[in-house]
């Protein structure tokens, strides 16, 4: 890969790498003041045996798509980068918030950096082992090794009282929620493999449905609650944000790339030629007839992904975190490739999969456009589609670290400012 720099700047760049089921996405972007601006867009298609359900299957293969997708952005920049922020999803990759309430046996002493620090690390090493046990009870296997992803505080009250810094207060009670994330060892592993094979220093691998929580939002006193969706070629993602907080991510491996192998099987053809025809549907590029015929080929898996989003919910509802007088966001927002597909929108929208659920009402569902990420403008006037979001939304997540020299500088900075945004 050739890497070159042709047009000095003096603010500091960053890659965002989203390493997807069908493509390989790769971003150049800049901060100045705290926001960021893509100068350069790369998009490179995955072969089939490379990745699976989200996971990677071929770190030689996945490496080789990765440098064209990059060498594509480097020269749309004029100019390269090293750090990089990758994302990771796959089913088997969990994240859940945890409130722990602390008894601080000097309360009318200044909570200090050091003592944040140590209550933060308790939440972490409880979720850590729930994570374990969830894991090992999916995977069939007793001990199962997993990493952590991310790490939020998304809420602390100290006496009940709610603050944005608890650095500084005194009290005898806090109560802090912080959301984790993580993932076996292997994946985590696997995206370290292919950063060191593509000569990058990582910064941070953020779980995808998390990084597009994050970026988002409309609602400026920052108590938004939805839930986000984020649709790739062989997952499907969960984001529920409820109060500004987020209570946690779920992830199925049902994605875009399952409507294309039923075209392929029904019309007995390969499966690029399944994919024209899927993204033509999605369009509505195909005559009546077979608008109508695609319609029917893929009937039975859109009622199983509607049926993933509904068990998904439900999980949600029924965790620790929920009450019996709360209720789910009425607000869905979609994104990512697979979500083009007609179909799933309809369905969701409909809300007949929903009924069972605690909404309050039928949700109301919309997509979510790069326009919406209010941190990152497009430089290169390329990205304006909802599968555009997710490289974007990690892009976002890199603003605050492109700055810091590895992934674990100024760790404690890190998680107040997602508690402070």
């Amino acid at each position: 890969m050739k890497l070159f720099s042709r047009r000095p700047s003096a603010n500091p760049a960053a890659i965002s790498l989203d390493i997807g089921t069908e493509f390989v996405k790769a971003l150049i972007f800049e901060v100045e003041g705290g926001r960021g601006r893509v100068l350069g867009v790369g998009r490179a298609r995955q072969r089939l045996s490379d990745m699976q359900g989200g996971g990677v299957t071929d770190i030689s293969g996945v490496i080789r798509t990765a440098s064209l997708a990059l060498e594509e952005a480097f020269q749309e920049a004029g100019r390269a980068a090293s750090k990089v922020i990758v994302g990771i999803a796959g089913e088997l990759v969990k994240g859940s918030s945890h409130s722990t309430t602390i008894t601080r046996k000097h309360p009318s002493e200044l909570i200090t950096a050091e003592e944040l620090q140590q209550m933060i690390g308790g939440a972490q090493a409880q979720t850590l082992e729930k994570s374990r046990r969830d894991l090992a009870m999916e995977t069939g296997y007793s001990e199962i090794d997993v990493q952590l992803i991310n790490s939020a505080v998304v809420d602390v009250k100290i006496d009940g009282y709610r603050v944005t810094n608890p650095l500084g207060f005194t009290g005898r009670s806090v109560e802090i929620s912080i959301y984790t994330s993580y993932a076996p060892s292997v994946h985590h592993g696997a995206l370290q493999t292919i950063v060191d094979g593509l000569n990058l220093d990582l910064i941070s691998i953020a779980t995808e449905p998390y990084a597009v929580a994050r970026c988002f939002g409309d609602d400026d006193s920052g108590d938004i609650s939805s839930i986000f969706i984020d649709v790739g070629g062989g997952t499907t993602d969960i984001a529920v944000v409820r109060s500004g907080g987020l209570d946690g991510t779920k992830m199925f491996a049902l994605g875009g790339r399952i409507f294309t192998k039923r075209i392929a099987a029904c019309l007995k053809i390969p499966f690029a030629d399944a994919e024209t025809i899927k993204l033509a549907y999605s369009e509505g590029r195909l005559e009546a007839k077979d608008m109508t015929r695609v319609e029917k080929f893929i009937a039975n898996d859109v009622a199983v992904w509607t049926s993933g989003i509904e068990l998904a919910l439900e999980e949600f509802a029924n965790s620790d975190r929920f009450t019996d007088n709360q209720l789910l966001p009425s607000r869905i927002y979609l994104c990512g490739g697979g979500s083009l597909l007609p179909d799933l929108y309809r369905s969701l929208e409909s809300g007949t999969w929903a009924s069972s659920l605690p909404f309050a009402k039928v949700p109301e569902v919309q997509y979510i456009k790069p326009i919406n990420i209010r941190q990152i403008s497009d430089a290169t006037g390329k990205l304006d589609s909802t599968q555009d979001v997710t490289p974007m939304a990690l892009a976002n997540i890199g603003l605050e670290l492109v700055g810091y020299d590895s992934v674990t500088t100024d760790t404690l900075h890190s998680l107040l400012r997602n508690l402070r945004s």
